[in-house]
């Protein structure tokens, strides 16, 4: 009789308080099938998710079920619907709590709701996002990328939250590969053990053989043609504005793109409603819905609930499927292994 495994320990974070991610937090709780899936950790206490709840109009049965972590944050109120400097100290904090839990081996992985960056620079916030600065605060030097899910494709990008100034800089060789192989390894891990890639070009038609820029020729193709060699299947680079529907299509599991935008236009077009984005390349499972804080629709019922439920859901997969790897290659000393030990 094959033993039956443990429910991940999740950490939920409510994001920015001023937003909508505390009532959004609330809805994912009042469905009993999300609560079957994951332990539930919430640094939150009891009071505030049921306030979180009425704002919803929900209800969280089993409450006694929940870990409820409490806050660090002790600064003044937070008020609702506006950027401010104490919504970004609590969610910082909040943040910091989660990451601990992990590093402690008391949690498998965390899905925060919304925040804002502008919020989060005030509170003193100095890396260029949120990714950056989980890599900071638990010790990570390797290589990270944000990457964007939809029901139908995964995105990686080379350069993220930089000034256009600065794109063609970062686009190098080796950073080209490290996403490539980063990409693999998330659509293997989440979608389907033979992902078919794409990268996208830099400069306008692929850079027409070097008469628009060379970026495709010195760096963007040969890190493609090394990663073939590593067993992956991929193909470019091609020029975004006719990959994208070729992607949609379903030629490609996965799409590489060179900065932000690139990408992210395309993904919101082709489904706002579903977009997911995972902190790749950190050892900690770490998803959130791809939207704002929506401080217009504060308190109306209106946030769309499914960029939050497709985000748990990839956090609980990616946070069962982690510990199981870890539980598998642990030695049979009896030492716990929700991480490497190498990444605490």
């Amino acid at each position: 009789m094959t033993a039956t495994l443990p429910r991940p320990r999740l950490v939920f974070v409510p994001g920015d308080l001023s937003g909508v991610g505390p009532e959004l937090l609330a809805r994912l709780l009042a469905d009993p099938e999300n609560r079957a899936r994951a332990d539930v950790l919430i640094t939150a206490t009891p009071e505030e998710l049921e306030a979180f709840a009425d704002t919803a109009g929900v209800s969280v049965p089993d409450v006694d079920a929940i870990e409820f972590l409490g806050t660090a944050y002790d600064g003044p109120e937070i008020p609702p619907g506006v950027v401010s400097t104490a919504a970004g100290e609590r969610a910082l904090s909040d943040l910091g709590t989660a990451l601990d839990l992990w590093t402690a081996g008391r949690a498998d992985g965390v899905l925060f709701l919304p925040l804002n960056k502008g919020a989060m620079g005030r509170a003193g916030m100095t890396e260029e996002d949120e990714l950056r600065w989980f890599a900071k605060r638990i010790g990570f030097t390797g290589f990270t990328s944000e990457l964007n899910f939809i029901s139908s494709l995964v995105t990686a990008r080379v350069t993220s939250h930089v000034p256009v100034s600065q794109i063609a800089a970062g686009i190098r060789a080796g950073r080209v590969l490290e996403t490539i192989e980063l990409l693999d390894r998330v659509v293997r891990e989440t979608r389907t053990p033979t992902p078919r890639l794409a990268v996208c070009a830099l400069n306008p038609h692929a850079g027409e053989g070097g008469k628009f820029g060379r970026e495709e020729i010195e760096d963007i193709a040969p890190a493609i043609e090394l990663a073939r060699t590593r067993g992956i299947d991929v193909e470019g680079p091609f020029p975004c504005d006719t990959l994208f529907g070729r992607a949609a299509g379903g030629d490609y599991d996965g799409v590489v793109t060179m900065y932000h935008d690139q990408g992210q236009i395309a993904m919101k077009l082709l489904g706002f409603d579903q977009g997911v984005t995972v902190h790749g390349g950190l050892p900690i499972p770490i998803a959130t819905p791809a939207h704002g804080t929506a401080h217009g629709i504060v308190g109306t019922g209106t946030a769309d609930l499914s960029p939050s439920q497709h985000a748990f859901d990839l956090a609980a997969a990616m946070a069962a499927s982690r510990r199981d790897t870890a539980t598998a290659d642990a030695p049979t000393t009896g030492a716990t292994a929700s991480a490497p030990a190498e990444t605490r």
